[in-house]
């Protein structure tokens, strides 16, 4: 749905703190997003601004082990952050889940697919369910006397 579009400049907001087990890592993305609206397809252009913290540790050549605890903690390697991963999933956890161009946007015509905004009168007769035709047959004919 909405998407920032590839190589736009995302800015970055960021406090980098030294802590005892490492850096602490605390800021903003700020970023413009395109896409379309999930009821009447029309293009969306938004700004996007995603929180984040997190602890990046030492890495400790005396504490190498491989358990699940370690793979989801962030480390430092060779003095470097790795920001990537931490931005693509603030941004995304921060994008919108079901973007619409307006608030109240009618969406499109089920039938034909126009877009009801531009014609809040659109309509169209409803069609008959096959299963009641013959009863619409019936209520057509005129009336017998009996």
């Amino acid at each position: 749905m909405l998407r920032v579009p590839e190589g736009s400049q995302v800015e970055l907001d960021l406090r980098l703190e030294a802590v005892m087990e490492g850096v602490l890592v605390t800021g903003a993305a700020h970023a413009g997003l395109e896409g379309e609206c999930v009821r009447c397809l029309e293009p969306i252009s938004e700004e996007l601004e995603a929180g984040f913290q997190e602890l990046f540790v030492y890495d400790d050549p005396d504490h190498r082990t491989t358990s699940e605890e370690d793979d989801e903690v962030s480390k430092l390697e060779d003095d470097l952050l790795d920001l990537e991963p931490l931005l693509r999933d603030a941004v995304v956890l921060a994008l919108p889940f079901q973007p619409k161009c307006q608030d109240d946007c009618p969406g499109l015509c089920p039938d034909c697919g126009a877009r009801l905004a531009d014609d809040p009168d659109h309509g169209h007769e409803a069609p008959v369910d096959p299963r009641w035709a013959k009863l619409t047959e019936l209520e057509q004919q005129p009336e017998r006397p009996e």
